[in-house]
């Protein structure tokens, strides 16, 4: 069946083109990015569309859908998540010295499911089952990156551009997105098919988290990603 294959190869080629965009591309610009006409491009995006593996804005540019990240993500549920994080979530606290948090995408919400207390102590209150705001937290920032922009709700429409942004650079930064005078960085979680199924952050006070320009400390971005793509690795992803 030589046409049914190749239909699936250029369905393929189209969604990895759609995930690598961020959502910026319409169908003449994916049709050229895959060698294909602009005719068929846009059957097969139609197709992709009524099974939601791809969604489409009032622009009509295309992004990844609900149907393929749960596709992807499904078979992963919230204790199974922490689990295989908590290890490395521990471990993050004691060596960054900040609060650490794990948040999913739950019915288009982004919500903590897990949370490992900074390492002093100060009174601290468990934000497990919380519901944050995607568009003022890191860890929001994250998902909206990584899932399709109109699954998440309350990220503002202006929010395109950072989700652009935090795409490429791979990493989000707040300040006082969970309380006045805190800070924030995180980074996203891939589970065992190269999707993203979380994001892992940590939030301290904003002198401690930031430097002079109000940027994440490099060594904290970069001890966040360790720790990611070791839960990564605990969740079968290897790329």
């Amino acid at each position: 069946m030589p046409g049914t294959v190749q239909s699936l190869e250029r369905a393929a080629a189209i969604l990895q083109v759609v995930a690598g965009s961020g959502g910026t591309l319409g169908v003449t610009d994916i049709a050229a990015a895959v060698g294909l006409p602009k005719t068929t491009a846009h059957s097969l995006l139609r197709t992709l569309l009524g099974v939601r593996f791809v969604e489409q804005d009032r622009e009509g540019r295309y992004a990844l859908g609900q149907g393929l990240l749960r596709l992807g993500s499904g078979h992963l549920d919230v204790n199974e998540l922490r689990s295989r994080a908590s290890n490395w979530a521990d471990a993050l606290a004691s060596r960054s010295g900040h609060a650490v948090r794990l948040a999913s995408l739950v019915d288009a919400q982004v919500v903590v499911v897990h949370h490992v207390f900074r390492p002093d102590d100060s009174a601290q209150v468990l934000d497990v089952g919380t519901l944050l705001p995607a568009g003022r937290t890191a860890l929001g920032a994250v998902l909206a990156a990584f899932a399709p922009h109109r699954s998440v709700r309350g990220l503002p429409d202006t929010g395109r551009a950072e989700v652009t942004a935090v795409r490429a650079r791979g990493w989000a930064a707040d300040e006082g997105g969970h309380q006045p005078g805190s800070a924030a960085v995180a980074v996203p979680v891939r589970g065992s098919t190269g999707l993203v199924v979380a994001a892992l952050g940590i939030a301290g006070p904003a002198e401690t988290v930031l430097d002079g320009r109000h940027q994440p400390r490099p060594r904290l971005v970069a001890m966040v990603q360790e720790s990611a793509q070791g839960i990564a690795r605990e969740l079968g992803w290897h790329g």
